[in-house]
This record gives C-alpha cells, structure tokens and sequence, in this order.
C-alpha cells in the first residue's frame, strides 16, 4: 500500500496538548480506582465502602468512594470519544477513507485488551473500549456534532433506567405473598454466596496461587463480567460521543471561546455530582448482591450518572488549570504520561499484580488502604518521569508504536 493513501499517526506538532495532559490526569485517577482491585480481590473492590474496614482505612475508602471512584472511566472514555473524533477530522480533511484503518485500529484493541484481561489483570477496560468503540466508528461517524451530546446522554441514561427498572421489579417482588417472595429471597441468596464464592476464588488464586492457577481465574473472571458490556457498554458509549462533541464543536481545542460552558460544569457540575454520589452514598454505602430493590438500585444509578457529571466537572477544572500560567505548566508535565497512555495503563497492571499477586512478590492483601494512595503517586511519578525520558529519545511509547504499526500495517519511525 502506497504510503500517501495512508493516514499518517498524529505527529507531535499536530496533537492538542490539553488531550495529553487530561489523558495523563485520568491515568492517575484510573490507578488510584484500580489499586484495590489488584492489592486484594477484584469484586470486593466492586462493592462500594468496604464495611469491614476501621479507622483511617474505611475514611481513605470513603473518600475514594466519593472521589475517585466512578469519575476518571468516564473521563477516560471521553478523551477516547475526542481521540475518535481528532482521526476523523483528519482522515475528512486530508480527503481519505476513515472506516477501513479505523476498524483495523479497534481490531488491534480489542486484541491488546483480550491479552490485557486473560494474562494480566481481569479487571481491563479495553475490551468494552474496543467492542464499543466498533459501534462508535459503525453507526455514529456521521451524526451531526448538534447530535451528539444528545445521542450521548440518551445511551448513559439506558443503564441506568434498566437498573432503576430491576430495582422497581425486585420491590415488587417483595410485595408476593410469602410462598413466592420466599423463592425470590432464596434467589438472592444463592446470588450473595456466589459472590461470595468470588471473592474467595480471588482471594485464593491472585494471593497464593501459581500464574497458571491465576490466569485460570482470570478467565473465570473474564467470562463473568463479559456480560456485563451489553448493559453498561451503552453507558460508555454515550460518553464517547459526548466526547466527540468537545472535539468537534472546538471546545477542547480552544476553550476560551466556551468559557461560559466551562464555567458552568466545573461550578455546576461539580455541585451536582457530588451531591448524587453524596445521595448515593447515603442510601447504601456497601453494595449487597443479595439485595435487590429500589434504595439499592438508586443508589447504584445515582453513583453512575453522578460519576460521569463529576468527570465532566473534573475536566472543566483541569482545562481551566491548563489556562493558567503556573499552574498550566505544571499540569502540561502530565501530558507525556498521556501520549504514552496505553502504555502507562498496562504497565500499572503489570507492575502492581507482579508486587501484589502470589506469583510475584506476594504483597496480595498486605498494603493498608489508608497507604494504597501514597502507593499510586509515587508509581505514577515514576511513570511521569519514565515518560518525559522515552519521548525525549522516540516519538511513541512501546505499546502505542506497536498498535500504530498494526493499524497502519507499517511501523512508523521510533527513534526522533
């Protein structure tokens, strides 16, 4: 293939550096949502507060809750919408077809993700990113930019609308007479011992067993949660598109000319979420997934819409920090840890399962959560380091230049 019907990779002078730095903000927010679930078992990090934690401990899991958690997928999975829609524009202006080199492009995803998943830690992201982001490149490439934060906000409220429904019918449920609320209750124990059951595989298969016997329960893990994309994917979608839009209208690109948008999610947005993941957390602090009904299921639909408001918040204050001198020139050293995003993202799994996992060093349930953060900033440090260093001597991280030789079917030159 000639190399002039080939959408050459975004060279440096190219790239919108705000992307950059808020892909390497959403890193740190990403580790410090995912230490729990590599540090002990990854479904009791799904849980909410851990109830069983005391002291500093369950405030440091409480402010993770409230922070953290639910906030920075949303934001990842926006910059991926913008990054979905910076290679469009780009393939419109330079007058070549889009659709060929973008499927092989979430083909190599999807595929990284599955290596990701089955071989280092079950709690990936790329997968969905990948199945979804085929959806995103199918059916949305040509909706008109009014359209999609329409399209956007539509698909994030169809999970959650499901959850309030099945929250709804479990209600009900508890109003049968006693012979037929006794098989639903019945129901959502074995569903509870299940869960249990899980959190035990884990505990025993990551902490104590060989890497054989972890990647078999990284498989049983993969499996389960596999389901769970047809639910949540469209969640996810939607905040691709609604990232699509802040490229597309010019938004994050030049911000000054929407500073009244801004404005109004950093201090609105901000009031809001907060106050649903403060109403989520309220209502049931702990997930039981022996529970179902609709306290549980509000709360769980309050911590979902009201994380991706949050995130929405959170961008708006990292962008306005961009604008700032001092404080912009410190935020912009985040920005080669987000041009070597996937990179970073998967050497955070690898590092953390080879410290914590029994198969490597064996720290599985060792490290107190009131330390796990303290943990995150000094390996996100390095990792800032790591990568100002690489950049300063090649044009792409390792994994990011094997994904574009993938795609584009030639490797792109490494060294600068």
């Amino acid at each position: 293939m000639n190399q002039d019907s080939l959408l050459t990779p975004v060279a440096g002078a190219d790239r919108i550096h705000a992307l950059d730095a808020l892909r390497g903000f959403a890193l740190l927010g990403i580790l410090l949502m995912n230490i729990e679930g590599m540090v002990g078992p990854l479904m009791l990090s799904m849980t909410g507060v851990d109830a069983a934690l005391q002291g500093g401990d369950r405030w440091m899991d409480a402010a993770i809750y409230l922070g953290v958690q639910g906030k920075f997928f949303p934001l990842f999975s926006m910059l991926f919408g913008m990054g979905f829609a910076v290679m469009l524009r780009r393939a419109g202006e330079a007058g070549r077809p889009f659709l060929g080199l973008y499927l092989r492009r979430v083909g190599v995803l999807l595929l990284i993700g599955l290596a990701h998943a089955l071989l280092v830690w079950p709690g990936d992201i790329l997968v969905t990113y990948a199945l979804m982001g085929l959806l995103l490149g199918l059916c949305f490439r040509g909706t008109p930019q009014s359209r999609l934060p329409k399209w956007g906000v539509g698909l994030m409220l169809l999970p959650a609308a499901f959850i309030l429904l099945m929250g709804l019918l479990g209600t009900a449920m508890q109003a049968l007479p006693d012979e037929a609320r006794a098989s639903f209750d019945q129901a959502m124990a074995q569903q509870a011992e299940h869960t249990a059951g899980i959190i035990e595989a884990q505990r025993l298969a990551y902490g104590s067993g060989t890497y054989a016997e972890a990647t078999a329960q990284r498989v049983d893990d993969f499996l389960g949660m596999i389901g769970y994309v047809f639910v949540f994917g469209a969640f996810i979608l939607g905040l691709f598109l609604v990232g699509a839009w802040f490229t597309r209208s010019g938004a994050i690109a030049r911000p000054e000319e929407h500073a009244r948008l801004f404005a109004r999610l950093r201090w609105g947005g901000l009031g809001l979420g907060l106050a649903m993941v403060l109403g989520a957390y309220a209502m049931l602090p702990t997930m039981d997934f022996g529970r179902l009904d609709l306290v549980s299921s509000t709360a769980q639909a309050l911590q979902m819409l009201g994380g991706a408001v949050m995130a929405l918040a959170y961008l708006a204050w990292f962008v306005r920090g961009l604008q700032s001198p001092v404080l912009g020139r410190f935020l912009g050293l985040l920005a080669p840890a987000g041009r070597m995003a996937l990179t970073n993202y998967l050497m955070q799994s690898v590092v953390c399962t080879t410290i914590f996992y029994g198969y490597g060093l064996g720290y599985f349930e060792q490290l107190p959560r009131a330390w796990q953060p303290l943990f995150v900033l000094a390996l996100f440090g390095l990792q800032v380091l790591l990568s100002h260093w690489w950049l300063a001597r090649f044009r792409f991280g390792p994994m990011e230049w094997l994904w574009r030789a993938a795609t584009y079917l030639q490797p792109p030159p490494m060294r600068r």
